[in-house]
């Protein structure tokens, strides 16, 4: 297979370093898009997301015909299982981060915190978003993709 002259070289092999999990949250909240998992008519289901990072919680924006929505308001205890991911990762030169994020979901029932969330959180649909999502980590994972210990510089 001949070689793409319009490929950057990268200057040695890719490494992958797992991150310590304030890094991996620190790297989650640099940007604004997610995926959500969670479970729908027993098998996992997959959403994208916007989100903002509160506290050290993931806070997402939801309407009342929301699948996840109504699953997270049947809940009972700490909320519903879910995984949360984010990454950034360069499409030419396979740099970046990856960040994976399993906890329990619960809707945000306060008024307050619901007025500040629709305040900091602006949906990326043309629909109203009358319900939020927090979903509180348990278990915080992410890789750094590098070849010197650095992420890609842009």
């Amino acid at each position: 297979m001949a070689h793409n002259a319009s490929r950057p070289a990268l200057a040695g092999p890719r490494r992958r370093i797992e991150l310590d999990s304030a890094e991996a949250l620190r790297l989650l909240g640099s940007v604004s898009l997610g995926r959500v998992v969670f479970t729908l008519h027993a098998l996992p289901t997959v959403r994208p997301v916007n989100h903002v990072l509160d506290g050290g919680d993931i806070v997402i924006r939801t309407h009342e015909g929301t699948a996840l929505t109504s699953y997270t308001q049947r809940a009972d205890g700490p909320g519903v299982v879910v995984a949360y991911e984010a990454d950034d990762i360069d499409a030419t030169t396979h740099l970046g981060w990856s960040v994976v994020v399993t906890g329990y979901a619960r809707p945000v029932t306060d008024p307050g915190e619901l007025d500040r969330y629709q305040a900091i959180l602006e949906p990326w649909v043309q629909q109203p978003m009358d319900h939020a999502i927090r979903i509180r980590p348990e278990l915080v994972t992410g890789i750094l993709l590098t070849v010197d210990g650095r992420p890609s510089e842009d």
